[in-house]
């Protein structure tokens, strides 16, 4: 939904960084459809891992993901936003690029997703951050989208052969949108 809304007005640049956590296949492969459905340029994708920061963490291993009935805290990844905005900073500098626009919804919990921490990082890195979504629920996201493909998209924290899983905090989370 931000890409198309945002491509209605601007050139976007689709960036997708990959961590190596377990879902990118699966996010990435539905990212790629959900572009080709939409006309949107294709994404670029850039690779910074973090097995070396986050270890045995269950977004590498698949052991102890949040289950349907957790709490969004417990989907908590350290650094997500930081690493995630850090990487795009760099591809947006090197190509004069001078807006990042990232998803974040209202009743994001997380210290990384605050207008304050955009607006720090923005003066430290020279690349502003944009929020536009940052004062809608996922439900109000999904009923501004409904004339798009949204079938095609995805999220899932341990999908199966690039299927949801069914049984995650992300899979509860989209049933009860979509419901």
């Amino acid at each position: 939904m931000l890409l198309a809304t945002l491509a209605r007005r601007h050139k976007v640049h689709p960036l997708y960084i990959r961590h190596g956590l377990r879902w990118e296949d699966a996010e990435l492969r539905h990212l790629r459809r959900f572009l080709r459905a939409m006309s949107l340029p294709p994404v670029t994708v850039l690779h910074l891992p973090v097995r070396d920061l986050y270890g045995g963490h269950w977004s590498l291993t698949g052991r102890n993901v949040p289950g349907t009935k957790s709490r969004d805290e417990a989907v908590y990844l350290p650094g997500r936003n930081l690493l995630l905005l850090a990487n795009a900073a760099v591809f947006c500098a090197q190509r004069g690029i001078g807006a990042i626009a990232i998803g974040t919804l209202r009743g994001n919990p997380f210290a990384d997703a605050t207008p304050k921490f955009f607006r720090d990082f923005a003066r430290v890195s020279g690349v502003c951050v944009i929020a536009p979504l940052r004062g809608l629920t996922k439900a109000q996201v999904l009923r501004r989208g409904r004339g798009l493909p949204l079938h095609l998209t995805f999220s899932c924290l341990n999908p199966k052969r690039n299927r949801p899983c069914g049984r995650c905090n992300k899979c509860a989370e989209r049933r009860r949108v979509f419901l």
